[in-house]
């Protein structure tokens, strides 16, 4: 199992292409100014793809399983509305043969019950305003699954993509420099300096607090880390908007670190002594809890260091 992950990326030239197996590359333009802002892949893992719009509270989906990767965009000071940014797109997956499955934009797929039922990156690697944001599905017989989700910022327009199943492929950009993956190094370098750093591709479904199947490479790189220092101990706390009572964020964003834990003691062995899980709530936030942008970013999962011995 591999997983390659992310993150503030370089800006992207003209064309952004996806290899889809043994069939023809599925291209997909965007902004020359656009900038990839986070990338992950999870082989093997799992995603809901959505097929309707929210009734009754419910969304439809349907379980892609196989290689999955997501990345956003930001495309920066853009003037476009949503559907300007995800209508290219979506007429290149069109013209390569996709059928689209499901097309709304905003009220039309549920607002607020869609956007928080739906896989989501979070801030600030990706934004959705629940004003103003664009949804598309598509499949290929073959060629997996493709979903793509459009939104306005403040000033800047966002884009993430979401290819599943098996025949994806690990993605090749022109003209722009190669993502930087999360390595032992990286991390261990923030934890040492900051002494603490936030895990955003730990990534849970709205509700949840489980883990996917697939490999997740910031926990990753965290065992190995441990491994390598065995003095070392880390406490993983999981973070909440201010959307709700403490007591219920507190409690959910504890299961949230706890799976964490778990996926390293399961996955890893990693010691019960280096490690440790707490639910902050919305106790410590990195942003104003008045903007969606912010709460957003307080939603987060984020490894502290206790130790340096």
């Amino acid at each position: 199992m591999t997983t390659t992950t992310r993150k503030h990326g370089k800006r992207l030239g003209l064309l952004l292409a996806f290899c889809a197996g043994p069939l023809a590359a599925q291209n997909l333009s965007l902004p020359q100014t656009a900038t990839r802002t986070y990338s992950t892949v999870q082989e093997p893992g799992t995603y809901a793809l959505p097929t309707g719009p929210v009734r009754s509270g419910t969304l439809p989906t349907t379980r892609i399983e196989g290689r999955i990767e997501i990345e956003s965009w930001r495309i920066p000071q853009s003037g476009a509305s949503s559907f300007q940014l995800i209508e290219p797109l979506r007429d290149a997956l069109i013209a390569d043969g996709y059928d689209i499955t499901l097309d709304c934009a905003t009220q039309r797929c549920g607002g607020f019950d869609f956007r928080f039922a739906t896989l989501v990156l979070p801030a600030p690697e990706m934004f959705v305003s629940l004003d103003d944001f664009h949804f598309v599905a598509a499949q290929k017989p073959g060629a997996g699954a493709i979903s793509l989700l459009a939104s306005k910022g403040p000033r800047d327009g966002y884009v993430q993509i979401i290819r599943a199943g098996d025949a994806v492929q690990a993605e090749t950009i022109t003209d722009a420099a190669p993502i930087r993956s999360v390595a032992t190094g990286d991390l261990a370098q923030r934890l040492e300096a900051d002494g603490h750093v936030i895990l955003p591709d730990v990534i849970f479904d709205t509700g949840s607090t489980t883990l996917g199947a697939g490999a997740i490479a910031s926990l990753d790189a965290l065992a190995d880390y441990l491994a390598t220092n065995p003095s070392r101990r880390l406490l993983i706390v999981g973070h909440t908007d201010a959307t709700g009572s403490l007591d219920a964020n507190r409690a959910i964003s504890l299961r949230r670190a706890g799976s964490a834990v778990s996926y390293l003691r399961e996955r890893h062995g990693t010691p019960t002594a280096q490690l440790s899980a707490e639910g902050a709530g919305y106790l410590s936030p990195v942003a104003s809890n008045l903007t969606e942008e912010g709460r957003e970013a307080n939603r987060r999962i984020e490894a502290v260091l206790l130790s340096t011995e």
